[in-house]
């Protein structure tokens, strides 16, 4: 026969077993919780002055994801390494002001680009260079044009320097310079745009009014009708994961270079 007491550390010992049968199932469960964090960088240019990373202050392509709906991107990969962008007075997204006159570029164009221009123009108003060392292209094409147009009404010179890359979106963005040159080993990346529905340029009929838009935008930037449409008909010819790289001396077909 079993003492009271005996029972009694039964039990207790049979209560503990089954807690720590399920203690290795509550170990395993992981919470994940993710911050953002904002860092406001200045740089000590020697001339006295400190200059903030107001672009740091704007929302981020993790967040704008969140909160912005995309339309149609014209992008590819970036290089493995951003090229160096060198001593920059102040950055505003994938802007670096170098000196009064002159930004360099490497980046993508994003919902938040727009606003850092112009940040950055409200800053450095006498900015007239654009040299896009290494730029991908955009994650939102209505904000790449927006941008391309500011670049047009600050009559700013584009430049692919030597050694530099531009792909998909930001080829539009480099049009848009009132002047325009590239070094002869510059490469341009084309290939077709694509929607958030992953539909390209040619799933579309011709009638459709998103060619009109590409098509107009050529126009504004200086193509005539037919150098307008044999350059969009080029870049939608190669689809959107995949690229086609042309030359300085291609691009002068379709613009002028200085």
């Amino acid at each position: 026969m079993v003492s009271p007491s005996a029972f009694v550390r039964t039990l207790v010992v049979a209560a503990l077993a089954a807690v720590l049968a399920f203690a290795p199932a509550h170990a395993q469960q992981v919470v994940t919780v993710t911050t953002t964090t904002v860092t406001w960088t200045y740089d000590d240019t020697g001339d006295g002055a400190d200059y903030s990373d107001e672009g740091a202050a704007l929302l981020d392509d993790e967040a704008l994801a969140e909160d912005a709906d995309f339309a149609a991107t014209r992008r590819y990969a970036p290089n493995a390494a951003l090229a160096t962008l060198g001593h920059a007075k102040a950055t505003y997204g994938p802007f670096s002001v170098i000196d009064a006159t002159t930004v360099r570029m490497a980046g993508d164009v994003t919902s938040a680009t727009p606003r850092q221009f112009a940040a950055m123009l409200a800053a450095f108003p006498g900015l007239k260079r654009l040299e896009m060392v290494d730029c991908p292209g955009s994650l939102d094409e209505e904000a790449n044009l927006i941008l391309a147009r500011a670049v047009r009404r600050q009559g700013m010179e584009t430049v692919v320097p030597a050694g530099g890359s531009i792909r998909s979106g930001a080829v539009e963005l480099w049009l848009a310079g009132v002047t325009r040159r590239a070094a002869p080993d510059a490469e341009f990346g084309v290939h077709s745009w694509a929607d958030e529905y992953g539909r390209e340029a040619n799933d579309y009929p011709a009638s459709d009014p998103v060619h009109a838009e590409y098509l107009g935008y050529y126009r504004e930037m200086g193509m005539d009708a037919a150098k307008a449409r044999a350059f969009y008909a080029l870049t939608n010819a190669t689809p959107f994961d995949d690229v086609r790289y042309l030359t300085r001396d291609d691009m002068a077909r379709f613009v002028t270079l200085n």
